[in-house]
């Protein structure tokens, strides 16, 4: 899965739960809890719906790692590349 394909599927999972947003031009380096006034249960929610379309589960002191569209798709292809390679990267 490409870069770009990761990024798609993170702004698709933010605008589920933050569908205010889907008019909004997001820059992919805007940091989105402090830009977008993402409270913490959306961060989860995102973090959730990443894990429910992609299948990688994301431990929790990796969540500043997605502080933004961009660093998201960069974080997941890092992981889900590890994945491919290791085979048991999502039981922990």
């Amino acid at each position: 899965m490409t870069r770009d394909e990761l990024g798609k599927i993170a702004l698709t999972a933010l605008l589920d739960v933050a569908p205010d947003l889907a008019g909004e031009s997001i820059p992919e380096d805007a940091d989105l809890r402090e830009t977008f006034d993402l409270d913490s249960m959306d961060f989860l929610n995102w973090v959730a719906g990443l894990h429910r379309r992609l299948g990688v589960d994301i431990p929790e002191p990796d969540y500043p790692r997605l502080r933004s569209l961009g660093a998201a798709a960069d974080y997941l292809a890092v992981r889900l590349s590890a994945e491919g390679s290791d085979g048991d990267l999502k039981g922990g």
